[in-house]
């Protein structure tokens, strides 16, 4: 388990476990039948990907409106003075062309093997209005760097604003390994025949694994619960595996 220790500098960040919304930026309550619009909380992978990591909410009373004018960025909030001298304040303030930066202070102390990568909070993905702050994917190596002293946002495009509002989460950190450690082969031929004579039977399957919640979405998508059966059923082998480990030390046979 990886251990993720915080120091804040102003409580409000609330840091957390990524939690997904509904109703909400999740989506709404449409129960999974037929004519039903397609929600982000119907799709695992998105609901998965989007509690991996921590969130991060506004700790300002004050809302902030980002866009463009002639050009450069606007950014439009009234801050009032600084409640530290040694503080950068505002805290927000534009960063090149097109992108600017937050004053974040905050500590969050992970093993060596370890980095944090800053993400654009997963209601970037859901927004209709399209004003959510986006975050610039940055990795960062905290366990020997004490603080994270600012995030770099990207701008929107001209006609388009971006809204920090108090409460709400704004961006998203994922922990990763600190080396990507992998490479990047083709399959041998028995793995991609045994990959696809495992999918053949998956479709051939679907029948009997998710016919009892199949539905047609609003927009004739077919949806039923395939995936979401195999999800869980990896899960409780995963776990199974690791309990016999812990109970007799050693692989499960």
């Amino acid at each position: 388990m990886t251990m993720v220790k915080y120091r804040l500098f102003e409580p409000r960040l609330a840091p957390r476990r990524t939690k997904l919304i509904v109703p909400g930026w999740g989506g709404i309550a449409q129960p999974r039948q037929d004519g039903s619009l397609e929600q982000a909380w119907h799709c695992m992978p998105f609901v998965e990907g989007a509690q991996y990591g921590i969130e991060l909410f506004y700790p300002y009373d004050t809302e902030l409106r980002v866009s463009r004018r002639d050009g450069r960025v606007a950014l439009d909030g009234d801050f009032g003075a600084p409640p530290d001298p040694d503080l950068q304040w505002p805290p927000f303030r534009s960063f090149g062309d097109g992108y600017y930066t937050y004053q974040l202070l905050l500590d969050l102390m992970v093993d060596d093997d370890i980095a944090i990568r800053t993400e654009p909070h997963p209601r970037y993905y859901t927004s209709a209005a399209d004003d959510v702050p986006l975050a610039v994917p940055a990795l960062l190596r905290t366990s020997w760097w004490p603080m994270i002293s600012f995030v770099v946002f990207k701008a929107p495009p001209a006609g388009v604003t971006h809204v920090f509002r108090p409460g709400e989460p704004f961006m998203q950190m994922l922990f990763l390994p600190t080396t990507p450690d992998f490479t990047l082969v083709p399959m041998t031929e028995d793995e991609a025949a045994e990959r696809e004579l495992r999918g053949r039977r998956i479709h051939a399957s679907r029948d009997t694994l998710g016919a009892d919640s199949r539905w047609l979405s609003a927009s004739d998508t077919v949806f039923d619960a395939t995936y979401r059966r195999l999800l869980r059923a990896a899960i409780e082998k995963t776990r199974a595996e690791k309990a016999l480990i812990e109970e007799t030390g050693g692989e499960p046979g």
